[in-house]
């Protein structure tokens, strides 16, 4: 392997980076499930409404300014969890620059590479989906795939910073797969959304549905917020999924002599593609809106996974050479 133009010391701060990350994110995951499951119903949103150095109304003093009340311990661990989910997300993109950087190409060369990207992608879509305090809970369900993916990525399919191969070789390289990585991110939130939605939609979210689970599910929010969420991450990530298969496909053809070839990838890419774009329009379908809908979500979630696993890592094909370590 031809490493004369890595620099090593920016590789090894990159690999770190990723390492501190990880931990990062995980700890913000516990601290996360810790609010949830200390939560006991009260909305979030009511407790932002009490600023710290309030005067009480009923206070008898004049003048006498009282502290505002200790928030709840469960709020405080929520609160903290939240920022070490967007140091993580910082760690995560110092990881993709100095890989970068060591390399000198766009970090995205292979699957170690794309996922990682991928990952940052799905957390920055979600900070911003998720921006609200109500929406605290859901980030607990937003960093499991993501650690998923993350641990995949680091220990099976991780490969030292070298050139691009030369097939890779191309400035479409940057525009294609990055546009398909920001998609794929944005449709794991909206993949994620559906799901709960379906849970916070069954049985589990009756008001005398016994069992810890079932408590868990009522405190999520309502259905219809988490149906919102899915939407509007849909209807973002559907354009750009679909330019990052055009870009691909003149990509392509300037590598190969044709725009498509029905290579796997470009087959289940294409696939997917039509799910969601089937999952749009059943969104606004009378008859379909809602459950139905969030089904074929939840199929396009899977087809984006199917995509990026076993396409890559079982089939052959012209994308096969996405190194793996």
């Amino acid at each position: 392997m031809n490493t004369s133009h890595i620099d090593i010391g920016l590789a090894r701060y990159s690999d770190w980076a990723f390492t501190s990350a990880m931990v990062v994110l995980v700890i913000a995951m516990l601290l996360l499930a810790v609010e949830l499951a200390s939560s006991r119903g009260r909305a979030p949103a009511d407790a932002e409404l009490v600023t710290a150095g309030a005067v009480r109304a009923d206070s008898t003093t004049p003048g006498v300014v009282l502290p505002a009340p200790r928030r709840p311990l469960g709020e405080r661990v929520g609160r903290a969890g939240l920022a070490l989910v967007y140091l993580g997300i910082a760690l995560l993109l110092a990881c993709i620059v100095l890989r970068g950087a060591a390399t000198l190409r766009p970090p995205w060369g292979n699957m170690y590479e794309f996922i990682n990207l991928t990952c940052f992608s799905g957390l920055v879509a979600a900070a911003v989906a998720l921006r609200r305090p109500q929406h605290r809970s859901l980030w607990v369900f937003v960093l499991l795939p993501v650690l998923i993916l993350l641990t995949v990525s680091g220990r099976w399919l991780y490969a030292t910073a070298a050139p691009v191969m030369p097939a890779l070789q191309s400035y479409w390289l940057p525009i294609h797969v990055s546009v398909v990585s920001i998609g794929s991110g944005v449709f794991l939130v909206a993949g994620v959304a559906s799901i709960l939605f379906l849970i916070r939609s069954s049985r589990l979210s009756d008001p005398d549905a016994p069992g810890a689970l079932a408590r868990m599910v009522r405190r999520l929010p309502d259905a219809q917020t988490l149906d919102r969420i899915a939407y509007r991450s849909t209807i973002f990530a559907f354009p750009v999924f679909g330019f990052g298969v055009i870009f691909g496909a003149i990509w392509a053809e300037g590598a190969w002599g044709r725009y498509w070839g029905w290579d796997p990838k470009e087959t289940v890419s294409f696939v997917a593609w039509v799910v969601y774009a089937a999952y749009l329009h059943a969104r606004s379908t009378a008859g379909w809106r809602d459950y139905k809908a969030a089904w074929i979500n939840v199929v396009g979630f899977a087809a984006m996974i199917f995509n990026l696993f076993f396409v890559n890592l079982v089939t052959v094909g012209l994308h096969s050479y996405a190194g793996v370590g």
